[in-house]
């Protein structure tokens, strides 16, 4: 219980016949945790009058002054860290369900997890629901007449076995799986945060077949793997939440250049490259996906903080050294734009 409150009881502020004594409960039974899933509720309910009795609740235990900015909210809580009540991960599981059931198997029966679950926020899409290309058909270098030369490609040699995955379809599936040299492989593209990366998808000779969760975890997409229903990390290529979190499970990330399709081609003339016949209907040209998104500098999900020495959306390269307490590094790519070599 959070503050003498049930799920249960919490739940019912969502039934408009017994929403006044639920909301007149939590005003008796407060606990600073129920602030969070009081946050998720207030920030997606359909019912205004819901969200403005929640927000106002909050504003009056909590004595933060946000109103109804959701945002604000948010970024207030996870700064503040004011716990979580236990049956929380049961909340995710009932408040999401509705959207999509299978979302309720990640957090059901209160799974381990090596990050916050109030960070962890719903994409707008149900699982999968953003197409991953399995296996893809691909062209021959000559055969891609589709491409311009200074087409954005996502370049992989895996024992001379050359792939080419242009950014302009990447952009609309943001998950690729596919056999190179004779092996497994996950290429994950998430569009909001820029990050491609190739992972080996094998880990002491078992295979994780990964998709799409539907969550977010600080903007960054959130994989699942199809036997446990487990969320990975994209950026670490680890399982965060689930029955694998923290069993020391880490996928292998592999080379992947960024460049045009021209050059790509030019070192790499037996290159294969996706062909447009994905199965999927789409506008693949050149910058077409989330053209509206990236016409501005404002994110579509919030993250704890923000770094106002670059652009949200400034295009970097990020090395990370994996030495112990070696903090990683971010190069603005105009810097090396200017210096090639540096």
């Amino acid at each position: 219980m959070a503050g003498g409150v049930t799920l249960d009881q919490f739940m019912e502020v969502l039934e408009p016949g017994a929403r006044k004594e639920a909301i007149y409960r939590l005003e008796n039974n407060w606990s600073d945790g129920l602030v969070s899933p009081l946050i998720e509720i207030g920030a997606r309910a359909r019912d205004r009058e819901l969200s403005r009795q929640i927000f106002t609740l909050l504003g009056t235990k909590t004595g933060q002054k946000h109103g109804a900015d959701r945002d604000a909210w948010h970024r207030w809580v996870w700064s503040a860290a004011p716990g979580l009540p236990e049956w929380y991960a049961d909340f995710k599981a009932a408040w999401y369900s509705p959207i999509d059931p299978r979302f309720a198997e990640y957090f059901a029966h209160r799974p381990k997890t090596t990050i916050r679950l109030d960070e962890i926020q719903w994409g707008g899409v149900q699982r999968d629901g953003i197409p991953p290309l399995d296996h893809p058909g691909t062209l021959a270098a000559g055969e891609a007449s589709y491409l311009a030369e200074t087409d954005v490609v996502f370049g992989v040699s895996v024992k001379g076995d050359a792939r080419a995955y242009p950014k302009r379809v990447l952009a609309w599936h943001e998950m690729v799986r596919d056999r190179i040299a004779g092996e497994e492989f996950n290429g994950v593209y998430c569009t909001l945060c820029g990050s491609m990366i190739l992972y080996r998808t094998s880990i002491g000779g078992k295979h994780y077949e990964l998709g799409t969760s539907g969550f977010l975890y600080r903007s960054n997409k959130l994989m699942y793997d199809r036997a446990t229903k487990s969320l990975w990390s994209t950026i670490e290529g680890e399982p965060v939440v689930g029955a694998l979190a923290g069993r020391g499970l880490k996928l292998e990330p592999l080379p992947v250049v960024t460049t045009t399709w021209g050059e790509w081609r030019r070192r790499h003339p037996d290159t294969r490259v996706l062909s447009l016949d994905t199965g999927h209907r789409r506008d693949y040209s050149e910058g077409a996906a989330y053209r509206d998104y990236f016409a501005t500098d404002e994110l579509m999900f919030i993250v704890p903080g923000s770094d106002r020495r670059l652009p949200n959306k400034a295009e970097i390269l990020a090395l990370r050294f994996g030495l112990e307490k070696e903090r990683p590094l971010a190069i603005a790519q105009r810097f090396l734009a200017k210096r090639p070599v540096y």
